[in-house]
């Protein structure tokens, strides 16, 4: 069960784990725990559940995230210094809410909007693990989520580059609703886009050809950059992914040996435009990778599973376009033709950030397994990289 996985991913962790907040960009694992139930209790049982009475008259201050329609919130930055309410009290309001919701489950007019929460709540079970995993890098103690440490060689393999050709062509991109199932809401209208021939790479770039990249002084060439990109990893001095440590790499199971033959992890997009800029290829468009995954199993690959341990959130190596690392393309994360936000806050989850981003597909050894699809669009900015974000490549024909 979705709300069950959730409070597992948080079982290991002391009440000062799940508080500390290591950046603007992340979020304390309570405050997951508590704003995936505030999104519940919201938009289910406040709005629909005559006489509910809301936990905590003062916790929706504190756990909505950006919805402007509900009201001021507090200070995204400042999530960390929730101390209180503490997260057996925040355990406590996840079993309130889900013993109300339950009371509604056999409602056919809510169903979508409940599949909505779940979803969300997938969501943030990934930004939980790589928000903890953010924090936890920045002890100097270099701590293991709660889990034994991972052994000193993983599954990973070295499979040579090989391509998926595609001929192009006038292809439908988009979720297409209805007997489709469920999808959010920028993944549609479904239409149709032209293509020109073009070939994905079968696997994704490894830590071996990344590490190759570094030693031809890849981050030290302008010719290799977007201009945005260059004056970034000056201006923050970068010189390899997040997490590296000469030979040695931060994962949720401690500091590890970094695996040469596992994809590359936790690199911007700038990063891997440099990189296939380096390799004589480029990065491909999200349309071309949802053409390209037509027939793949989006269930396949490292991805999240319940009872995971923390060597299982980590990239290994997958056979199909599914799983390890979200995948960067040099699409602009843009509404579709004919795209219309939903009524209400909850057309406030997507649309409004339609701007300034890019399109990621697939799913990461973090995604919960079966939450992704090949019309699933992940966006973040072109500098995030605390996300498992890594690079596929593609070419023209």
């Amino acid at each position: 069960m979705v709300r069950g996985l959730t409070e597992a991913l948080v079982a290991p962790l002391s009440d000062a784990d799940a508080t500390i907040q290591s950046m603007p960009d992340a979020s304390p694992a309570k405050w997951h725990l508590a704003h995936t139930t505030w999104f519940f209790e919201t938009f289910v049982l406040r709005d629909h559940l005559p006489g509910y009475r809301l936990f905590d008259d003062a916790w929706p201050f504190l756990f909505n995230s950006y919805y402007e329609a509900e009201g001021p919130r507090h200070a995204r930055p400042q999530r960390g210094m929730l101390s209180r309410p503490a997260l057996d009290e925040v355990l406590a309001y996840r079993a309130h809410v889900d013993a109300h919701v339950e009371l509604l489950l056999h409602r056919a007019d809510l169903a979508e909007l409940i599949a909505l929460g779940l979803n969300h709540e997938q969501q943030h079970q990934e930004l939980l693990l790589t928000d903890l995993k953010h924090a936890l890098s920045l002890n100097p103690l270099a701590p293991a989520y709660a889990y034994p440490r991972a052994p000193e060689s993983g599954t990973a393999s070295a499979v040579p580059m090989d391509w998926h050709r595609h001929e192009g062509g006038l292809h439908r991109i988009g979720h297409g609703g209805g007997e489709a199932g469920f999808a959010f809401d920028n993944e549609g209208p479904a239409h149709e886009v032209l293509l020109e021939p073009f070939a994905l790479a079968r696997r994704l770039v490894t830590n071996r050809e990344w590490a190759e990249f570094v030693a031809d002084g890849g981050y030290r060439n302008p010719a290799l950059w977007l201009s945005d990109g260059w004056a970034w990893i000056n201006a923050e001095g970068l010189t390899a992914p997040l997490y590296w440590r000469e030979d040695m790499a931060f994962t949720l199971s401690g500091l590890q040996p970094i695996l040469p033959d596992a994809p590359v992890a936790h690199v911007s997009f700038y990063e891997a435009d440099a990189f296939a800029t380096w390799a004589g290829h480029r990065l491909p468009t999200e349309f071309e990778w949802e053409v390209a995954a037509a027939g793949h199993d989006p269930s396949v690959g490292v991805q999240l599973d319940a009872g995971a341990g923390a060597f299982g959130i980590h990239p290994q190596g997958s056979p199909g376009l599914f799983g390890d690392c979200w995948q960067w393309t040099r699409s602009a994360y843009l509404p579709y033709p004919r795209f219309r936000p939903a009524a209400g806050a909850v057309g406030e989850y997507n649309g409004k950030f339609m701007s300034g981003q890019c399109v990621l597909k697939g799913a990461s050894c973090a995604t919960p397994r079966g939450h992704s699809r090949a019309t699933y669009r992940n966006f973040f900015p072109p500098d995030k990289r605390w996300q498992f974000t890594g690079v596929r490549l593609a070419k023209d024909l």
